[in-house]
């Protein structure tokens, strides 16, 4: 498996990951029909300009993505020591091996190394996504609150959403 930082052309394989994940209950608070090009502009190049994106590719299949991970600056200069919306998504045929976890590694990882000036890394995660909380606690991120009736399920029932919140520990103040 090969993890680099996405770029402008990543585009079409990425919006054909995220409908692939949209498609399973549970994961990205998005429906598959609200992946569009716009979506998937939009934090591309957010991510490019303030942030970091990581792609992992498919091992067979180079122009294939199956996992992906972003957060940008969210924009105010208060905010500047801040990455904000973490998404992570990996395919659903290549999740519970342990791809999320070294592609999150990776993102800390270079946040740690090579961006002293990015002191928080913050992401809300549903509360029924009890792997992805104890993924994301393991790596050190802290749960910060409870947003009540955050999510509203396909099957219209409502769930909270979990702020969670990791620190740089390289962050130069």
């Amino acid at each position: 498996m090969r993890y680099r930082t996405a770029n402008l052309d990543d585009a079409p394989a990425l919006i054909k990951l995220y409908k692939a994940v949209a498609r399973t209950e549970g994961g990205i608070a998005r429906l598959e029909h609200e992946i569009t090009p716009e979506y998937v502009d939009g934090f591309l190049e957010r991510s490019l300009a303030t942030g970091l994106i990581v792609v992992g590719e498919h091992p067979e299949n180079a122009n294939e993505l199956i996992a992906e991970i972003h957060a940008y600056k969210p924009g105010p200069q208060t905010f500047d020591h801040v990455l904000s919306d973490l998404t992570l998504v990996v395919h659903p045929q290549f999740q519970g091996k342990k791809m999320g976890r070294t592609i999150l590694t990776i993102f800390l990882e270079e946040i740690a190394r090579n961006h002293p000036d990015v002191g928080r890394v913050e992401l809300i995660a549903r509360e029924s996504n009890e792997k992805a909380i104890a993924l994301y606690q393991s790596l050190g991120f802290l749960i910060e609150g409870r947003l009540e009736m955050r999510i509203r399920t396909t099957d219209r029932h409502y769930e909270a959403d979990i702020p969670m919140g990791w620190q740089n520990p390289n962050f130069e103040f």
